[in-house]
């Protein structure tokens, strides 16, 4: 909690370095999927994930409280913040990284890859985290789009036995931030 506190000092104290050099969200979108076939969904999304983008550098942060993601089935998302995610415990998942050969100037309104490299941290473990993201400038804003894979295992998350067949251990993430 002390890190969430710290992110948001910054960003409210740093006011004219982020308009120059920093776009941001707080409204950024994060769905996760863990569906298996022939089973119910499993999926929850969260609408409020916060990523900073520094246009300088290319690096991004981002942040998401396990309790704000929503499923469709009430207890299915009590159960994943109680017996999976353990929530009160590990109430946050956070990705620091770098966008490989960020260069503002180059992207356009049309979707534009680069490669991503960071460290994704979630229930108390890290792991490195290689991927494509699509960056397009729209309005007054940059789009960044991300979809990637994790397996519960890397993380620490343990599926139950008697609901294993119904839960993939590797689970889908899709991200979509719109910074301004």
């Amino acid at each position: 909690m002390k890190n969430l506190t710290l992110l948001f000092i910054i960003i409210l104290t740093s006011g004219s370095l982020i308009a120059q050099d920093k776009k941001l969200t707080k409204t950024g979108k994060i769905i996760f999927e863990a569906s298996v076939p022939s089973f119910e969904e499993v999926k929850a999304k969260n609408e409020t994930a916060t990523c900073i983008l520094n246009i300088k550098t290319g690096e991004i942060a981002s942040l998401a409280l396990i309790k704000g993601f929503r499923f469709k089935i009430a207890l299915m998302e009590e159960h994943f913040n109680e017996n999976y995610m353990e929530s009160d415990l590990y109430p946050k998942a956070t990705f620091k990284g770098k966008i490989q050969g960020f260069n503002w100037n180059i992207i356009g309104t049309s979707p534009k890859e680069f490669k991503m490299k960071g460290v994704l941290e979630l229930h108390g473990k890290t792991k490195e985290i290689n991927t494509i993201v699509r960056l397009r400038k729209v309005d007054d804003g940059l789009e960044i789009i991300s979809d990637f894979n994790v397996n519960s295992d890397d993380f620490g998350i343990e599926i139950p036995k008697v609901v294993s067949k119904k839960v993939a251990k590797t689970v889908n993430i899709k991200t979509n931030f719109l910074v301004k």
